[in-house]
Order: structure tokens, then sequence, then C-alpha cells
């Protein structure tokens, strides 16, 4: 059998298993027992997901089971809720400040990819929104730069120059020794 596939037996069971009020991890152990299988309580989790048995609260609630004296009880005390684990830091919940983006004065002429020349700028415009197109703003680039004079100015800190310098690079080949 393939990994993920659950022949209809062992679907059948699970469903008959889980309308009876059984655990993920018990069925597990039943179908592993029934069928000579090694599903884990995640793989039955999942599977019941799959099927649309499976719920968020009785994946986090404990089981119930009639006492003798006949009413409901849990089979263990139940757990405070762990909702605060995914919660990022309380500083992290207060409204950013806003940015004041540093603006150029140049209009870009917005070309798609596809229609972009050697050279020309290659400044991103849009792609914000799902499914808004990206162009680029396509005037002349500098040169030893993807960028205009205005991009290259504002993708670079303010006050220092490029530690870049364009030029030949010379290569010296070595023995391998």
């Amino acid at each position: 059998m393939e990994p993920g596939h659950w022949p209809s037996e062992h679907s059948d069971a699970l469903r008959d298993y889980f309308l009876r009020g059984m655990t993920y991890a018990a069925i597990g152990k039943e179908i592993n027992a029934r069928f000579g299988t090694a599903y884990t309580r995640n793989a039955v989790v999942g599977r019941a997901k799959r099927l649309g048995l499976a719920t968020s609260a009785r994946m986090t609630s404990p089981p119930i089971v009639p006492s003798l004296s006949g009413e409901a009880c849990p089979l263990s005390p139940p757990r405070p809720a762990l909702s605060s684990l995914n919660l990022p830091p309380k500083s992290a919940m207060k409204p950013a400040v806003p940015l004041k983006l540093r603006c150029v004065g140049v209009r870009p002429r917005l070309i798609p990819l596809l229609e972009l020349a050697c050279g020309d700028c290659r400044y991103p415009y849009g792609g914000d929104k799902d499914g808004e197109e990206i162009a680029f703003c396509g005037h002349p680039r500098q040169p030893g730069s993807s960028y205009c004079a205005p991009h290259a100015r504002l993708t670079r800190p303010s006050g220092l120059a490029s530690a870049r310098i364009v030029g030949p690079v010379v290569l010296r080949l070595v023995p391998a020794g």
C-alpha cells in the first residue's frame, strides 16, 4: 500500500470508530490491530479531516464516557487553553508608525518585463495586490547599475557612495594540488 492511500475498508472503519466517539489515537490502534497497518494518530486525524469528520473541538477536548452512575464524565480533567502560544508579543500588537517613503522625481514609463531593453531601469512598480501586474521604470540606467540615477539613489543608504567598483576583474589560475 502506498503512503497516504487509505483503502475504503480502513476509511469505513475510521468512520465507524469516529461515530462511536473514540479518540484518534484509539482509532489508529484499532485499525492497526484489525488490518495490520501502522497508522499514526496524526494520519488518522488527517484522514478524518479529508473525510469531513474532524472538528477542532474534537481534536482538543477530552473524550466523554458514561460513568457507572449514568452521568457523563471526562476521561481526564480539561486542560487550560494554550491559545497564547502562537500570539506575537503585546508590543507587536500596537499599530505601526507610518513610514515616510522616499520618493524620486521621475515619472516611470511602466514597461512590462518582456519589453525591457538592455539599458532600461529595472526599478519595479506594482505587484502589491493579488493579480496586479509588475512593470518597470524603463528610463536609461546608470552605467554599472540596474537603475536610473534617481532610483539608484533611492536604493542606496543616503549619504553613502556605492562601495561597489565596476571594472574588469582579473582572475589568476593556480594549479590544483
